[in-house]
């Protein structure tokens, strides 16, 4: 055990992740950081090629290079964690649960918070609705991603009608939690910036109402925590999730930290080995177990150790750039982006809060005259430009910003309506710290393009999407 490294990161280091720190001293100048697939190069339907522009960060970011870096450095020691006396198994240990107290840094967690690593924010949800207590009653607003909205199926959950200020969600909150009967466990639910309309929401001060009403509170952090810092002490919440997919780091797996009684309370997520402490066979032929109490408790099977320790790669990489630099030349993209768009008067972006509310890199907007779907088929075929179309996964939000009836036809991902025919979705473009100006600029060239002379190829509705046709 002497030969061991003190760390595994100490063993699998590589010289390319000191390279990750944001180069300029003034924020607004700040570089992009680096990530993959910032030179690669798609063909375009009018002919020739143009360098991606990758603007649908909010769906899933694209690796940072440091992340890369790191992982191509682990991988000739990947080995089975916690599960192995070799050498590679534990190194490879020390590696996965080093990621988990570099997440604890990250989030600023309180003593004694768990750190469990899932698969997703979904699977962080979903895991937590399994722990509720019973007669625990869920409180979320329609406006939540389906991530946060759908996973309470065995909780008595209310579900709060959209806010239209940050006041206002705070105010139907409190009302909520007064009015419930019979007074017992309760959990808010509540985003932290909007996958839709990119807006911050008042977590601290929804967390306060919600602790001073007998409840707990849970931070679907998945679009804040790749653009903020993202406290447990600060913000006081019980429990945070998020995923690595949108925090630059690929590999599938997520995060749900906060406090431990209901996760040890409850029967594990998953059944099998690493959850369970103990298992005996009894006299009456049956099977006694002890489970675990740790954060391995609802970690069951073999983890994901490349997807966590991404996450903490990533996690590293943001820190040391500075979330102050980041945030400030975000703020700076954001403008140059609603600045485009509030020049072509047919696009109308969508907003709970207002024009001045705060913001992270993620913008959803209509155009007058066009399928939402069929726009950004030929912002990506015609200009190489890669946005989003559809409800997000937040259907109540969207039909709400669109001021549509809750049956109207629409779907997430399948929009009904032919090319030129209106459609009940909208155009989403996200972007983040590895975004560079020219991506932007492009952009918010190509929407005056296409509003101004129309779209240059003929497109048809295939499977669901509409696409170029040939």
């Amino acid at each position: 055990m002497s030969a061991r490294p003190a760390t595994a990161t100490a063993a699998v280091s590589s010289p390319a992740v000191e390279s990750a720190a944001v180069e300029s001293a003034d924020p607004c100048c700040a570089a992009p950081l680096p990530v993959l697939g910032r030179d690669v190069t798609v063909p375009l339907v009018t002919g020739g090629e143009v360098t991606y522009a990758a603007l649908d960060y909010a769906a899933s970011a694209p690796a940072l290079q440091r992340v890369w870096d790191d992982v191509a450095a682990y991988a000739p020691y990947y080995g089975s964690v916690h599960r192995g006396a070799g050498y590679l198994s534990q190194l490879s240990t020390d590696l996965f649960e080093n990621s988990r107290t570099t997440v604890v840094e990250f989030l600023d967690c309180r003593p004694g918070d768990q750190i469990v690593f899932t698969r997703s924010t979904t699977d962080s949800l979903n895991l937590l609705a399994q722990t509720l207590p019973a007669d625990c009653q869920v409180f979320v607003f329609e406006t939540e991603h389906h991530a946060s909205l759908l996973p309470w199926r065995d909780a008595r959950v209310t579900y709060l009608n959209a806010p239209r200020t940050p006041e206002q969600a705070v105010e139907t909150l409190e009302r909520a939690l007064a009015d419930r009967d019979p007074y017992g466990p309760a959990l808010v639910c509540v985003t932290g910036a909007s996958n839709v309309t990119g807006e911050l929401w008042p977590v601290r001060e929804l967390a306060a109402a919600a602790h001073a009403h007998g409840a707990r509170i849970v931070l679907d952090a998945a679009q804040l925590a790749p653009h903020h810092p993202v406290s447990v002490r600060e913000l006081d919440v019980d429990w945070i999730a998020f995923s690595g997919h949108k925090l630059y780091a690929p590999f599938g797996s997520g995060v749900l930290a906060g406090r431990a009684d209901w996760l040890q309370e409850a029967e594990p997520y998953l059944a099998g080995g690493g959850a369970s402490k103990k298992v005996a066979r009894r006299s009456d032929g049956g099977v006694d177990v002890e489970w675990h109490t740790t954060a391995a408790r609802h970690e069951a099977g073999s983890p994901n150790v490349i997807g966590v320790y991404s996450i903490a790669s990533a996690c590293k990489a943001l820190t040391e750039a500075g979330f102050d630099a980041l945030v400030e030349r975000e703020r700076h993209l954001i403008a140059k982006v609603r600045e485009g768009l509030a020049g072509v008067p047919a696009v109308r972006v969508l907003s709970l809060f207002g024009d001045d509310a705060p913001r992270v890199g993620v913008i959803s907007f209509v155009v007058d005259g066009w399928n939402s779907s069929h726009f950004a088929a030929a912002l990506s075929a015609e200009y190489g430009i890669g946005v989003r179309d559809g409800l997000f996964c937040a259907h109540p939000l969207v039909r709400t910003l669109l001021g549509s009836d809750p049956q109207d036809p629409g779907e997430c991902g399948a929009p009904e309506a032919e090319p030129g025919e209106r459609s009940l979705n909208a155009i989403r473009v996200s972007f983040g710290a590895g975004t560079p100006d020219e991506h932007v600029d492009r952009f918010v060239r190509a929407v005056r393009e296409l509003v101004a002379d129309g779209a240059k190829w003929q497109y048809r509705t295939e499977a669901g999407r509409c696409v170029p046709a040939v």
